[in-house]
């Protein structure tokens, strides 16, 4: 295990103040560097600078980061009369799909701006100098051009990655495996500088319902929400079985089909069951639909259930020791887990870093919100770079066609391309 890390602050104090009825979007508040956001539907939590950071890889990344946070809140100063999941001291969070061999980062910012049921507040840690006070930018400043746009394929072609699609569902076919997730990447260059601001304002205004988060360049609006702990109180939205939307698609036709798929229905299934068995051990009560609902994006639909537990009372797991129980989900991975993920070692050709990682907050009560990092694209190079690498990804299960899952794909890396147009 390795773990590196940053402190601005030695014994931190950190003072939450009400911000009024100020209803500024959060999203215009992040300066251009280094952006933390988790917003939704207008509410969450954005941030700024870093009063402390945590890089950490290993077996154990995920207990290292658990009691550092800890630690670190045991010996902070906190006055907060807000009181409400968000406020007070948080930590922004971006895990590895693969914590064991792939780097997880977590973030304290020196300024946190956060907003639940209309109230607004403001934490800042530590004596926050007058350039980090909460300043708006100008959504013209933010949409600023970026020039054109060239893309080159990632780890695979199109036409490979079809091969490796055709492969793993001949794995299955074989009864290697019941479901694998394969995902795909592709390159992009800019003219001038990417502005995250730009790319997340954008994001925010065409996916609303969508979770927009920012941490340490990963940008993106994941609709899947892994878990939320407020409380003992337990959710997870599980998102798995797509069809496309689009200009020339019967839409009417393709949600029909979605609804009565056989293949879709299973697909989603193993990941509803993969969450619900690492949850249970967990909690006193479960709550898993019978069935999926339909959730309509604006490019395409999924099928979703939202599942609601308690933990047990006298249980001290916590949220981050959660998460690791319960990731990675066969949303992402597949079934078995661990063949799963060594059929994507081998044939997705490309390290995900933290594409497909847990993405989220935590705060000092144990409250807090971790989706799955989706949609997105890493932000390349130094302060002002011009490149980006985006994600997506599509469950393979016997059946799967590859060249319907390489326009699933399609489809869903057009919700980022849309976010980089002018």
């Amino acid at each position: 295990m390795t773990a590196a890390t940053s402190e601005t602050t030695s014994a931190a104090a950190v003072t939450t103040t009400p911000f009024g009825a100020r209803r500024t979007p959060l999203l215009t508040l992040l300066p251009a560097d280094g952006p933390l956001a988790w917003v939704r539907q207008g509410e969450g939590l954005v941030g700024w600078g870093e009063a402390a950071r945590l890089e950490v890889t290993g077996p154990g990344a995920l207990a290292e980061a658990a009691a550092w946070w800890a630690d670190r809140c045991a010996r902070t100063e906190a006055r907060d009369p807000v009181g409400v999941p968000g406020s007070g001291p948080v930590v922004f969070a971006s895990i590895a799909f693969d914590p064991t061999a792939g780097t997880s980062v977590f973030i304290v910012p020196e300024v946190v701006v956060g907003r639940r049921d209309g109230q607004t507040w403001v934490t800042v840690t530590g004596e926050a100098e007058d350039d980090r006070a909460v300043v708006e930018t100008s959504p013209t400043e933010a949409a600023t051009s970026i020039g054109r746009l060239a893309y080159a394929d990632g780890a695979l072609d199109p036409m490979a990655w079809c091969g490796a699609v055709a492969t793993a569902v001949e794995r299955i076919d074989a009864g290697e495996l019941d479901k694998v997730v394969l995902a795909r990447d592709l390159l992009v260059s800019a003219d001038r500088p990417l502005d995250p601001r730009r790319l997340l304002l954008r994001l925010a205004e065409r996916f609303p319902d969508t979770w927009t988060f920012a941490v340490d360049g990963l940008l993106g609006a994941t609709p899947e929400l892994l878990l939320r702990r407020t409380g003992r109180e337990l959710d997870a939205r599980v998102l798995a079985g797509t069809a496309r939307r689009g200009a020339g698609l019967d839409d009417d036709r393709l949600a029909a089909a979605l609804r009565s798929s056989v293949k879709d229905h299973a697909e989603h299934a193993y990941a509803v069951t993969s969450l619900a068995d690492a949850l249970r051990p967990f909690v006193d009560e479960l709550h898993v639909p019978e069935r999926p609902e339909l959730l309509t994006l604006p490019n395409v639909r999924h099928l979703a259930s939202d599942v609601h537990g308690r933990q047990r009372d006298g249980d001290p797991t916590g949220l981050l020791e959660l998460v690791g129980a319960v990731h990675p989900t066969a949303a992402v991975c597949g079934s078995p887990t661990a063949t799963a993920a060594r059929v994507i070692t081998e044939l997705e050709g490309m390290d995900r870093g933290r594409y497909a990682g847990p993405v989220g907050w935590l705060d000092a009560r144990g409250d807090g919100e971790f989706g799955l990092a989706l949609r997105c694209a890493q932000l390349t190079g130094a302060e002002g770079g011009r490149q980006a690498r985006l994600f997506a990804g599509c469950g393979i299960v016997a059946g799967s066609d590859p060249a319907d899952e390489l326009a699933e794909t399609q489809a869903k890396l057009a919700a980022f391309q849309a976010a980089l147009e002018d």
